[in-house]
């Protein structure tokens, strides 16, 4: 039984890139626009971060996007199930990708908030998928989850809080 599996460089860096470049990209956007400041200024509830934790949390939870993706992508399980999988996380990505643009730019709040509850769904539903391919994968993904549903009780009471 073979427990070291043999790192394919050009999909990991690939697989990594993906997450860490489109996040990266709304980020930009949202900090050159200004936003992000914007977001400083709202009554928030207990147990907020500070504004910079953010950055911190999506660049390592994008990075373990990345990594479940290459486990699913490099698995030893048959190529539709791989890419059905895949699929559901590129779904998840984009989904995830809308989130912020209606939280920070458009101040859409309470869409934001059904947004992150469909996130929350389409998450789930990939996490399942992974587990049957590659456990790992489906673990690594765990985390983002978590944070997901601490963001979604940010969000909703963002909300509430500010109207």
């Amino acid at each position: 039984m073979k427990f070291v599996k043999t790192i394919k460089l050009k999909p990991l860096l690939i697989s990594l890139l993906i997450p860490l470049v489109l996040g990266g990209a709304v980020g930009f956007f949202l900090a050159i626009t200004g936003q992000f400041a914007d977001y400083d200024e709202l009554f928030k509830p207990p147990l907020s971060p500070p504004s910079w934790l953010f950055f911190v949390a999506w660049t390592i939870l994008y990075a373990l996007m990345g990594i479940s993706s290459y486990l699913v992508l490099t698995a030893d399980a048959p190529a539709g199930t791989r890419s059905d999988a895949l699929w559901l996380y590129f779904v998840q990505l984009g989904i995830n990708l809308i989130w912020p643009i209606l939280f920070f730019y458009f101040d859409m709040r309470l869409a934001a908030f059904i947004w992150i509850i469909v996130l929350i769904a389409a998450v789930v539903r990939m996490i399942v998928s992974f587990w049957f391919i590659s456990k790992p994968a489906a673990l690594l993904q765990i985390p983002y989850l978590l944070w997901l549903l601490f963001a979604a009780y940010l969000n909703g009471a963002a909300f509430i809080l500010n109207g």
